[in-house]
């Protein structure tokens, strides 16, 4: 086809039928990147562990475990999570102590650092879902609107799954002047969603941007990508690490448990405070999310082995996702971290908190949950001392 006629091939059909949301695939130069990463092979990106990535076990029996009836009852809140009522005057004074976290529900947290805004995964959309009628829909509403969060230097960005890379979220932003760190391939999407190339830091592995005088790093996770009816796994996932000239944090975007958080402990730890994903965990993907056990525990291989700085939990208490009850992240990681000897910050929806000041401590979600069976609490026999790591099941990484 040649001149300026429409294209009306089978394909470009097909094209025009694909939701916006589903973003866009990588091509040239950025395709040509993606292949000549070391963590490409075969066709995709490689996890650094091996892990599956579909549903494991028995599909009926994960059916079932979805639509019984007192499960479904325990995977939400019994009424209203309580939502601090985060202010433009409670973001505008600068944190005494130069670090300052303010979680916004699910992986989205605000990090104040030594003078620069960093929001990672930022949702606000209703649903994390391709489409506005339909899948998981926000249990909370958002503590404060984008514009209330005030400038924000960086939106940095785990992976492009819907509860971590939002249309509607991105297309806010794309009208602010803020840079955006992805990993590598990620840019297609936002490119395609109006966020100009030039302000686009796109990352593989261990490759490191700087924003003022904040460095951000993308480090190895263990999970999977894709928003399309065609997961090609053409765009990376990483976890984060955002260091100032004082302080510095890990963002662990979604993971499984995998023994090179040791490594990235020990190439930019320890960390004043580390945020780590610890729900919508379930032994039909074990792999790619991590238990509260196995959160702690990466936790303390980031910070070298033993309890140091702050963790916040996050992935949970926004969206069901998963076939645990609502609440038990909370209660595990309470638990799991109070045997490690390990600080953890509680924070409601929307709170923010300084790491090296006081830490909000309530457990909350206790006001609007059903009783947790706590089944992570096994009998310890006679005369053992308890494992300073915690409730951990050893094998969990191996699996």
């Amino acid at each position: 086809m040649t001149g300026t006629g429409s294209d009306r091939s089978p394909r470009a059909g097909l094209r025009a039928l694909r939701p916006e949301s589903f973003g866009a695939e990588p091509t040239g130069e950025r395709l040509a990147r993606i292949r000549r990463s070391p963590n490409f092979r075969d066709g995709i990106f490689q996890n650094p562990e091996r892990a599956r990535r579909g549903p494991s076990g028995s599909t009926v029996e994960l059916a079932r475990t979805y639509f019984e009836k007192e499960g479904r009852a325990r995977r939400a809140p019994t009424g209203a999570i309580p939502v601090h009522p985060t202010t433009v005057a409670d973001l505008a004074r600068p944190p005494a102590t130069g670090l300052r976290l303010t979680w916004m529900g699910h992986s989205g947290v605000l990090a104040e650092i030594d003078g620069h805004r960093v929001l990672f995964d930022p949702v606000w959309g209703d649903r994390c879902s391709p489409f506005p009628f339909a899948g998981p829909r926000r249990l909370h509403p958002v503590p404060a609107s984008l514009a209330a969060l005030g400038p924000v230097d960086v939106v940095v960005i785990s992976h492009d799954h819907y509860d971590h890379l939002d249309l509607p979220t991105i297309k806010e932003l794309a009208t602010t002047d803020t840079l955006f760190a992805v990993p590598l391939g990620v840019g297609a999407h936002l490119e395609h969603w109006g966020v100009p190339a030039s302000r686009l830091r796109e990352l593989d592995w261990n490759e490191s941007t700087e924003v003022g005088d904040l460095t951000l790093t993308a480090t190895p996770a263990r999970h999977f990508c894709g928003r399309g009816l065609r997961n090609r796994q053409h765009t990376l996932w990483a976890s984060w690490v955002a260091r100032g000239p004082e302080h510095h944090v890990f963002h662990s975007g979604d993971t499984g448990y995998f023994s090179g958080f040791r490594d990235i402990g020990a190439e930019h730890g320890p960390f004043d405070a580390t945020m780590i994903q610890l729900g919508a965990y379930s032994e039909f993907w074990p792999d790619i999310h991590m238990t509260p056990a196995e959160g702690v525990r990466a936790h303390l291989d980031l910070q070298g082995g033993g309890p140091a700085g702050v963790l916040l939990p996050i992935h949970w208490g926004s969206f069901n996702l998963a076939p645990h009850p609502w609440a038990e992240p909370g209660e595990w990681t309470k638990d799991a971290a109070e045997e490690a000897g390990q600080a953890v910050a509680f924070p409601r929806p929307g709170e923010p908190f300084e790491p090296a000041g006081k830490l909000p401590a309530d457990a909350w979600w206790r006001g609007v949950s059903q009783p947790i069976a706590r089944p992570w609490r096994r009998p310890r026999p006679a005369g053992t001392a308890p494992d300073p790591r915690g409730d951990l099941d050893p094998a969990a990484g191996e699996r």
